[in-house]
């Protein structure tokens, strides 16, 4: 029996599974994500899930061949690490990942992605098709994407690829991405950046709505909530179902998947409101095929299996490797 290890390392939870030859989940794990004071803190925490899952499984660390990681990012793939997460505070500038699990493994098989990655891993893996052509779209308190083409995940040389949030879609810029620059779709669309895209709606045109604009609590939650209610609410929901089939017009132009499962918290927790204004509008923006386009099949787990999926597959979610 050969057992694998997957570690989700999200901005707010960091998690780790280990799975048996099958895939079986054997034991799992979950702790914060800690905000310092430095990124060690942070690789101790990824450490400790991935002891308890072990110990949950009843095997020693050293047991597993392999590992998975999906993390956020940037990523220095060069050195293992996470560099600067925009998501943690600014004490934490580098989380060494890759060289400290393996010591605790005992195996060099370690593979690092960004989560997005990690998710058309996972994506593929399940699959019954196992596409070579495919999109995994998150949409969160960020936005990006891990992409297939012709069986190959795209990485990019420094780990970043698929950093889909940051395509200008609006010239004017009339929102300041997180990132700094002006017009990104992550700008408007993400559940970060949702409740000040409709501040600026609102200040713009002062409609009466039932929506607690000022309110310093006011979140993408409230917006979603007052769908079908609110005559604002609508008008926030319309304005980003444009920008999202936007944002995936470009991604069905630059890479031809033949479907794209979308996730992330925005869009599992409001499924027909994210989902179904995207698929209306890509027959007006799309000039090649259109592909399937649909929720993820594996939830908010979909990170964390697709780590799995990488171990078990030397990093390609590619079923033929086992």
């Amino acid at each position: 029996m050969a057992y694998y290890v997957g570690v989700d390392l999200g901005a707010t939870n960091v998690r780790s599974v280990v799975g048996d030859d099958e895939g079986t989940i054997l034991g799992e794990a979950r702790d914060n994500t800690p905000r310092g004071p430095t990124g060690i803190a942070v690789t101790e925490a990824v450490l400790g899930v991935v002891r308890e899952a072990c110990a949950e499984a009843g095997i020693d660390p050293s047991d597993a061949v392999a590992a998975g990681i999906g993390a956020i990012g940037p990523l220095d793939l060069a050195e293992g690490a996470v560099e600067n997460p925009a998501n943690l505070p600014d004490t934490i500038d580098r989380i060494p990942l890759t060289g400290p699990l393996s010591v605790l493994l005992e195996t060099d098989e370690v593979y690092l992605h960004n989560d997005t990655n990690a998710g058309v891993i996972g994506e593929r893996f399940h699959s019954d098709r196992n596409p070579d052509d495919m999109v995994y779209l998150t949409i969160s308190s960020g936005i990006g994407a891990g992409v297939c083409v012709d069986g190959h995940v795209l990485a990019g040389w420094d780990g970043n690829a698929g950093e889909v949030g940051h395509l200008t879609l609006d010239p004017n810029g009339f929102m300041t991405c997180g990132c700094g620059h002006n017009g990104h779709w992550e700008g408007y669309c993400s559940g970060n950046n949702i409740p000040k895209y409709a501040r600026e709606l609102h200040e713009e045109d002062p409609v009466d709505t039932a929506l607690p604009v000022s309110d310093p609590d006011f979140s993408a939650v409230d917006v979603f909530e007052h769908a079908g209610e609110d005559e604002f609410a609508d008008h926030i929901i319309s304005q980003l179902g444009h920008w999202n089939a936007m944002g995936v017009a470009n991604i069905v132009h630059a890479y031809a998947p033949l479907i794209i499962y979308v996730g992330g918290a925005v869009a599992l927790n409001n499924p027909d409101l994210v989902l179904d204004p995207i698929r209306e509008q890509m027959s007006e923006m799309v000039m090649s095929n259109i592909p399937e386009i649909q929720l993820t099949t594996l939830g908010d787990e979909v990170v964390v299996e697709g780590a799995l999926a990488s171990a078990m597959t030397g990093g390609t979610g590619d079923r033929s490797r086992l």
